[in-house]
């Protein structure tokens, strides 16, 4: 009868163990889970973009009028990763047919920004917004301005993506040295 109890006594302890190494290996599934949704949303915005880049090679003309949809792009490649995280279940279930589905995707979305780089319209609009600000900074003359300030100036305040667009603009311009930081949000006229 020692024996018995010597044997339901180790049963038990191996049942411990075995309950917290199934505690255990349950969080590293989904650790894992979450990482491999983390990796399939990158891998899907990379394939976006590389798609993107081999049509821009494919028409040379098509990537001088489509820088803006390059930019384009990349936004949309960057902005992946949150909806991405909702498909953990899918690529953990049925990997091989996940990656078919997305390249499927990432090929038609591909193909709107290209769509979009044959818009001249779009190329003016971009290029008038760069024309627009540095003739803002011409008449204010040699003033500290915030973003919002020159946004309200040329009628783009309408919502935060106007103002964002502007205020990337202004860093591109501060990047090539037409425009120079003030300070923290100032920018002022670049002096000739």
């Amino acid at each position: 009868m020692v024996s018995v109890t010597h044997v339901a006594h180790d049963i038990e302890v191996t049942a411990e163990g075995l309950q917290a190494e199934l505690a255990r290996l349950e969080l590293q599934k989904q650790a894992l889970e979450r990482e491999l949704a983390a990796v399939v949303a990158h891998l899907a915005s990379v394939q976006r973009t590389l798609s993107t880049f081999e049509s821009l090679m494919r028409d040379p003309a098509a990537g001088e009028r489509g820088q803006a949809s390059v930019a384009t792009a990349s936004q949309k490649s960057a902005a992946v990763p949150s909806p991405g995280t909702p498909d953990t279940t899918t690529p953990a279930t049925t990997p091989s047919a996940s990656p078919k589905a997305r390249k499927a995707r990432s090929g038609k979305s591909a193909g709107r920004p290209a769509a979009d780089a044959a818009d001249p319209d779009g190329q003016k609009q971009y290029g008038q917004l760069t024309e627009q600000i540095m003739e803002y900074f011409a008449a204010v003359g040699d003033v500290d301005v915030r973003a919002r300030d020159v946004a309200a100036a040329l009628g783009r305040d309408s919502d935060s993506g106007s103002i964002n667009a502007v205020r990337s603009t202004l860093d591109r311009l501060v990047g090539t040295s037409r425009v120079r930081r003030a300070g923290r949000g100032l920018y002022r006229a670049q002096a000739s």
